[in-house]
């Protein structure tokens, strides 16, 4: 199948609206990813990306043992080297790439357990909401592998360079307490109370004006070319009839009612 190519059954599924909710949907096998998954999802990503009314995006998983077991290790290891390369880990790389960069801010509700990829799914999110009985950790070196879908460097920045080696040389999950101390996990909640708080935040972010949150993700996410990327959006943004209508509201003393444009 060639990378454009998008299967009929429909592993991931989303509900598209102010929020959109991403789920992914095989649950039988831990929610593990396969080439055809990352095509949907990839899909999903581009639409949701164009479309002017959503503003956040939660991502989280069927079923609650696992928000997803990673790869699908029967799938790729029957892969040859450049096979490996072109129809795996270059798209996982694309696809997990295209999801940290989405406008939105994104948020990772994590109700199960998240190893290898799916760690990395995790990580490609603005924000974790975790099951404070879950764990999460990229265990690839107990299978002679390493993390091939982005999460050395996106680990790194999020908890720095020793803790993130400490975590990939060992193979060992964090513990949910331990994800929160280290800034992996924004939120602990009792497992079923992970998708109502994710979206408690969300909704909390959908109150605000949107092309000024989706620019100050676009700073936050510009590393050391921030300063440059502050001072042309927030001149910009001070344009918009969203932060008329902040000004207004709070001169007013009223809520604000803010329309993305």
């Amino acid at each position: 199948m060639s990378e454009s190519a998008v299967p009929e059954i429909a592993e991931i599924s989303v509900e598209v609206d102010v929020v959109a909710t991403i789920c992914l949907n095989r649950p039988a096998k831990h929610n593990a990813l396969t080439p055809e998954m990352l095509m949907q999802l990839e899909q999903i990503l581009i639409d949701v990306d164009t479309d002017r009314t959503t503003r956040v995006v939660v991502v989280t998983a069927a079923g609650d043992r696992s928000f997803c077991a990673g790869a699908d290790i029967k799938r790729f290891k029957v892969l040859k080297p450049l096979d490996m390369w072109a129809q795996w880990t270059r798209l996982g790389h694309r696809v997990f790439d295209r999801l940290a960069g989405l406008r939105q801010p994104t948020i990772a509700a994590v109700s199960g357990n998240a190893y290898g990829g799916g760690f990395e799914l995790a990580l490609a999110c603005d924000l974790r909401i975790v099951a404070d009985d879950a764990t999460l950790g990229l265990t690839e070196v107990n299978i002679g592998a390493l993390p091939g879908w982005g999460g050395t460097g996106r680990l790194r920045d999020l908890v720095g360079t020793g803790r993130a080696k400490e975590l990939i040389f060992t193979g060992e999950p964090l513990t949910a307490e331990r994800a929160l101390a280290w800034g992996v996990a924004n939120q602990l909640t009792p497992r079923a109370d992970v998708i109502s708080a994710a979206h408690a935040l969300a909704n909390k972010i959908v109150n605000r004006a949107p092309i000024a949150v989706q620019m100050a993700k676009q700073a936050i996410n510009s590393g050391d070319a921030y300063a440059a990327v502050e001072q042309v959006s927030s001149a910009a943004t001070a344009f918009t009839e969203d932060a008329a209508e902040g000004f207004a509201s709070f001169t007013e003393k009223r809520d604000p009612h803010y329309r993305g444009i």
